[in-house]
């Protein structure tokens, strides 16, 4: 008898116990391609319910990172039951010698990276990474989705910025005869896509910047110093500060190659230098990219801290930019693929895509739900491109929206109470599901 009740009580338990969860960061084997074999591989952020039936794999944006989405990807997994998000890191991830911001030791990481004591990749070097455009990360991202529908499960395919138009570009792109599409059950736009989201490549421009790129100069250089990987590391570095020491002087201000622009005109504290570089209200209208809304700098103090007080915490956004295994950023992002992308907005076959080997084939069949979340950044226009999706497809069912309240990072890290994209991509996820 006491064995029989201790076994009913051992299944109760399990069954009134959380499903076990995922949390790992893993590599993936994936098609050669031009370069070293060393680099044949992905990396890609597991998080959510080991008995996931849906998988919603996820694309970073440009000179984006998996620890960027990271925050809401665990946000959307404790509300979707039986779902998994995974997030991509791209292979180029491999060039970044991040050896020293594991130790989580800020002042190291200055002296090492910002005293450019770690192994470098030159263009020169890497010139295998002209060719790393659309046509390589697709096949890449296509061996995830498939390692995601082992045992039939749905797979969602989504991105942030230019990830998401690499997930129209997937669902339109014929591979040797079989429609991207078909491999997925959904797509998930956030703040991206095509047709009018972002800049067109015509045939001049994608003449003359292949050229270019086949040169030597393969990597997107964000900052415009003539130091690619260097606005990953400011970064990284600052995260790192903002989240160790937050309330200590910050030393990254008078650091001299950091812009001037990034600068306050009074001395601030690690956290406040972190939020004045990257809030909407104060970093440089250039960089809408890496824009947040988080609040603003304290009307005094010294050194001035930082005061919250609108989408995203930024205690929460220094934490994923300081981590590792993933981190936020990608260093060495490829020209190739930018430009690719931007040759791809009209999902066709126009003289743009042929000229650096873009195969759009079938934008008019794609029949899978679809999600979009639009920001300030394109003033709509993300809104439009979904649209534009919807009426040129065989998508019959659609959730768009068009927030402009909203920063371009603001749905990745966000508070959950206040992120707007949250609050709306986890009913369609739950539908998807069904």
């Amino acid at each position: 008898m006491r064995l029989a009740l201790a076994a009913a009580l051992a299944v109760s338990l399990a069954c009134a116990a959380p499903a076990a969860a995922v949390d790992r960061y893993v590599p993936m084997k994936v098609p050669h391609a031009p370069g070293p074999k060393k680099y044949d591989k992905v990396w890609v952020q597991q998080l959510g319910s080991k008995r996931a039936k849906q998988i919603v794999v996820l694309v970073p944006g440009t000179q984006g990172g998996a620890g960027g989405i990271t925050p809401v990807a665990r946000d959307i997994v404790r509300r979707v039951p039986r779902t998994q998000v995974w997030i991509v890191d791209r292979r180029e991830q491999a060039f970044e010698d991040v050896s020293v911001f594991r130790r989580r030791d800020p002042d190291a990481a200055l002296d090492y990276y910002l005293g450019f004591n770690y192994r470098r990749v030159l263009g020169e070097d890497a010139k295998f990474v002209s060719e790393w455009g659309l046509r390589v990360q697709l096949d890449d991202l296509r061996s995830v989705v498939h390692r995601a529908r082992a045992g039939g499960r749905k797979v969602i395919l989504g991105g942030h910025s230019a990830g998401a138009s690499t997930a129209v570009a997937y669902a339109a792109w014929d591979f040797a005869g079989h429609p991207g599409y078909r491999e997925i059950d959904g797509l998930v736009l956030i703040d991206g896509g095509l047709l009018g989201s972002f800049s067109e490549a015509n045939a001049a421009r994608a003449k003359r910047e292949l050229a270019e790129i086949r040169s030597g100069k393969v990597f997107l250089d964000l900052l415009g110093i003539g130091i690619p990987e260097v606005a990953g590391i400011f970064a990284q570095v600052g995260a790192l500060f903002a989240y160790e020491r937050p309330d200590a002087p910050s030393g990254l201000q008078e650091y001299p190659l950091l812009p001037a622009e990034f600068k306050p005109p009074f001395r601030v504290t690690n956290e406040a230098l972190f939020g004045y570089a990257f809030d909407a209200s104060t970093s440089p209208k250039a960089l809408e990219l890496i824009h947040v809304r988080a609040g603003q700098l304290a009307a005094s103090g010294d050194p001035r801290p930082w005061q919250d007080g609108e989408l995203t915490p930024i205690r929460r956004f220094a934490q994923a930019y300081a981590a590792n295994d993933p981190n936020a950023t990608e260093w060495y992002y490829p020209r190739r693929l930018l430009l690719d992308i931007d040759s791809a907005n009209d999902v066709r076959q126009n003289a743009a895509a042929r000229i650096v080997g873009l195969r759009l084939l079938h934008k008019r069949e794609i029949d899978v739900p679809l999600y979009a979340f639009s920001t300030s950044l394109t003033q709509g226009r993300v809104a439009m491109g979904a649209r534009r999706l919807v009426a040129g497809s065989r998508i019959e069912r659609d959730v768009i929206v068009d927030d402009r309240r909203t920063s371009h990072l603001d749905p990745l890290s966000a508070a959950p109470g206040t992120n707007r994209f949250l609050k709306t991509v986890v009913p369609f996820l739950k539908r998807t599901d069904r």
